[in-house]
C-alpha cells in the first residue's frame, strides 16, 4: 500500500515561488506515474503537472506551462512541484497522486493514491 505525504505550502505573495514534495511510504514510487491535482475553493479538481513512471514525459495544463515543473528522485522516494511566478488564481488545495502505470495522465478519476493535500495561497 502506497502513501503520500505533502509538504511545502503555505502563504505567497503574487509573483513569488514554492516548492511542494511529496514523500512516499510503504512501496517505492518507481513503480508509478506521478501527477498533481489542485482544486480552488468551490472549483473543480484541475491536474496541474504529470510525470511518467520513468521521468521521460511530463504534461501541463496551459494555464501553468512555462511556471511549473513536476520531478523525482527516486533515492528519496519523493516527487517534486516548482512552481514559480505565482498567481491569485493558483491559490487551492494540492494534492500529489500515483498511479500503476508508466502514462502521464491528468485524469483524476484513474488515480490509485492520494496524498491529503497541502494548501497554496498566492495573495494579490
Amino acid at each position: 500500500q502506497l502513501q503520500l505525504v505533502e509538504s511545502g505550502g503555505g502563504l505567497v505573495q503574487s509573483g513569488g515561488s514554492l516548492r511542494l514534495s511529496c514523500t512516499a511510504s510503504g512501496t517505492t514510487l518507481e513503480n508509478y506515474a506521478m501527477s498533481w491535482f489542485r482544486q480552488a475553493p468551490g472549483g473543480e479538481r484541475e491536474g496541474v503537472s504529470c510525470l511518467s513512471r520513468n521521468g521521460r514525459v511530463t504534461n501541463y495544463p496551459d494555464s501553468v506551462k512555462g511556471r511549473f515543473t513536476i520531478s523525482r528522485d527516486n533515492a528519496k522516494n519523493t516527487v517534486y512541484l516548482q512552481m514559480n511566478s505565482l498567481e491569485p488564481e493558483d491559490t487551492g488545495v494540492y494534492y500529489c497522486a500515483a498511479v500503476s502505470g508508466a502514462n502521464c495522465v491528468l485524469w483524476g478519476a484513474i488515480m490509485d493514491y492520494w496524498g491529503q493535500g497541502t494548501q497554496v495561497t498566492v495573495s494579490s
